[in-house]
């Protein structure tokens, strides 16, 4: 198995791939899709197979290579069956289209927007628990939690009572700081010696039995 240092630089690889891919995604795009009233997925359904599909991947890809490293060091099954659900939710995001903007949803376009959903609350409840174990990391990953937390909130409220409004904007940023959360999980592993134990928290639980 790749070593920590590896597997969180393979992360962070990962994740400025798939940054660098969601920008071509957008320059590429019909010049009338805004991105302040229209989500990623609508750009994406405007080039199906395209980058911004292959960039979801890749962040895909880039999580589920810090999960088995973050169980090792201890982060808890909580943590990691989190982690897993942003993974199996960006994944489905990427397979399952959504409709054209202004289409009536189906079958295919509500599973694309309740993977997605799954995939943005999971992963800010992930990085709050890895908070108690990621040391110098912590403050950070819990701001970035409350954080996406509190912009997943102004989503909703886009979406419903809101009529949309600026709910590419607020989508952008939630994106933005997820992946931020991702990026200091996976730095915290680069600065981690191979095989240095993990100090949690006192009081914090580690999933396992007490030892």
């Amino acid at each position: 198995m790749p070593g920590t240092r590896t597997r969180g630089l393979l992360a962070l690889g990962g994740i400025a791939v798939a940054a660098v891919l969601t920008l071509i995604g957008h320059l590429e795009v019909n010049d009338d899709l805004s991105p302040w009233s229209l989500t990623v997925s609508d750009f994406a359904v405007s080039d199906r197979g395209g980058v911004i599909d292959v960039a979801m991947a890749v962040l895909a890809a880039a999580t589920a290579a810090l999960i088995p490293v973050l169980r090792r060091l201890g982060a808890g099954r909580p943590a990691a069956a989190l982690l897993g659900a942003w993974t199996a939710g960006l994944v489905v995001a990427a397979l399952v289209p959504t409709n054209e903007p202004g289409a009536p949803l189906d079958a295919a376009a509500y599973l694309h927007r309740y993977a997605s959903v799954v995939a943005f609350l999971a992963l800010p409840l992930a990085g709050w628990l890895l908070a108690r174990h990621r040391g110098r990391a912590a403050p950070w990953l819990r701001a970035l939690a409350l954080t996406s937390l509190a912009l997943a909130a102004a989503m909703v409220w886009s979406a419903y009572p809101g009529h949309r409004v600026l709910i590419g904007l607020a989508e952008r940023l939630l994106i933005l700081t997820e992946v931020g959360l991702l990026a200091v999980v996976a730095a915290s592993l680069v600065r981690r010696p191979d095989g240095a134990a993990v100090t949690p928290v006192r009081g914090a639980s580690t999933g396992g039995r007490p030892r």
